[in-house]
């Protein structure tokens, strides 16, 4: 065992003991997509807890003000306005959404600066996708929830800074800089999974303007404080029906349509049209919000979202060497489709089709 796992051995104990949890036998469930793990604790009487150990090895985030230059000069984190495993944000969004009635972890201790914080345990197999799998949770029943909780989520205001103690974390707008860098994957890496390279010259400046007219019309839709990773994965069936809430910290001023999207056009798993047209039904009839406008959102939004995606799974397969994600592919391609049928998405679809008309293939 390494001096570095050694020291970070060190420091949980330390953190647990003065929790009041060092007796704990630890069960470490492994880690998760980003630098975070998660360790089950079990104390002798029987009471349980989750550690979340997200050490701060990432770049930093985007701080409040910052221009687009310094922005990328800081990196991805930052031009994304993603939270970095950062502590507090998870800290101070759990406390948000527990404040307004919403099922996130209650959080008892933590560490910003280590990097821990001791956390509520949902328990095992929870995620609403593994429930569905097992037949134990209706499919239609579990979506329609979720989107029930996003319609109640949606109708409070979008805070500007959350504040536990001293400290405060800014819920910042999605912006066009984090739709451009994040919409780019897709020109920087989907022609790799037909051996090509990333756009350049005419192409890329081409593929440039049709990006920013998609970006436009996203960032005239009204805003709302968005979750951002809002899918079957990260939402556990709770007792009762109750939806918990997991990997909420980039939480971003953002749009109803990106949660949706997030939720009902799943690269992960197929989502049956019956139980994403329920889940539609129950968030416009939650919120009020008419059918066409949101249509025309979901498309514009859901499309940036997953060009993003399919970006993402090129670049797993062909520069990380990931194969498994080319599984996910075609499900991808047929959601970007998809969006792409909207007469919104003119345009993006024309350039999609003359670039990589293999994302059409088996759709039409």
């Amino acid at each position: 065992m390494g001096s570095e796992t050694m020291s970070r051995e060190t420091e949980i104990a330390a953190f647990l003991e003065q929790a009041g949890w060092g007796d704990a036998v630890q069960h470490p469930l492994g880690q998760d997509a980003s630098t975070r793990r998660y360790i089950r604790l079990v104390r002798p009487d029987g009471a349980r807890a989750m550690l979340m150990d997200a050490p701060r090895i990432e770049a930093d985030p985007c701080p409040p003000g910052a221009d687009d230059r310094t922005r990328i000069a800081m990196g991805w984190n930052a031009s994304t306005r993603l939270a970095a495993s950062r502590v507090d944000a998870f800290v101070l969004i759990s406390d948000y959404l527990r404040n307004h009635g919403f099922r996130a972890p209650e959080v008892f201790a933590h560490d910003t600066a280590a990097g821990f914080a001791l956390i509520e345990d949902f328990g095992d197999q929870r995620e609403i996708a593994r429930q569905i799998e097992a037949g134990r949770v209706d499919e239609r029943a579990a979506y329609t929830a979720a989107a029930g909780l996003l319609a109640e989520l949606h109708a409070k205001p979008a805070p500007d800074v959350l504040a536990r103690g001293a400290e405060q974390w800014p819920i910042l707008d999605f912006d066009r800089l984090a739709l451009a860098s994040n919409a780019d994957l897709y020109a920087d890496w989907l022609r790799a999974e037909r051996g090509g390279g990333p756009l350049e010259g005419a192409e890329r400046r081409e593929w440039e303007s049709v990006r920013d007219d998609l970006i436009a019309q996203a960032l005239a839709f009204p805003r709302t404080f968005t979750l951002r990773d809002y899918h079957a994965e990260n939402l556990l069936w709770l007792d009762g029906g109750q939806i918990g809430l997991l990997d909420f910290q980039d939480a971003v001023r953002g749009w109803d349509a990106w949660d949706m999207a997030m939720l009902t056009q799943d690269s992960r798993r197929a989502v049956s049209a019956e139980a994403a047209e329920a889940a539609i039904r129950t968030y416009l009839d939650g919120t009020g919000k008419t059918r066409e406008d949101f249509d025309r959102r979901l498309a514009v939004i859901g499309a940036l979202n997953a060009l993003r995606i399919a970006g993402v799974f090129a670049r797993l397969q062909h520069r990380d060497g990931k194969p498994r994600y080319g599984s996910f592919q075609p499900r991808q391609f047929a959601i970007l489709a998809r969006n792409l049928s909207h007469p919104a998405l003119k345009d993006m679809a024309g350039f999609v089709r003359r670039t990589t008309p293999f994302v059409f293939e088996g759709v039409e």
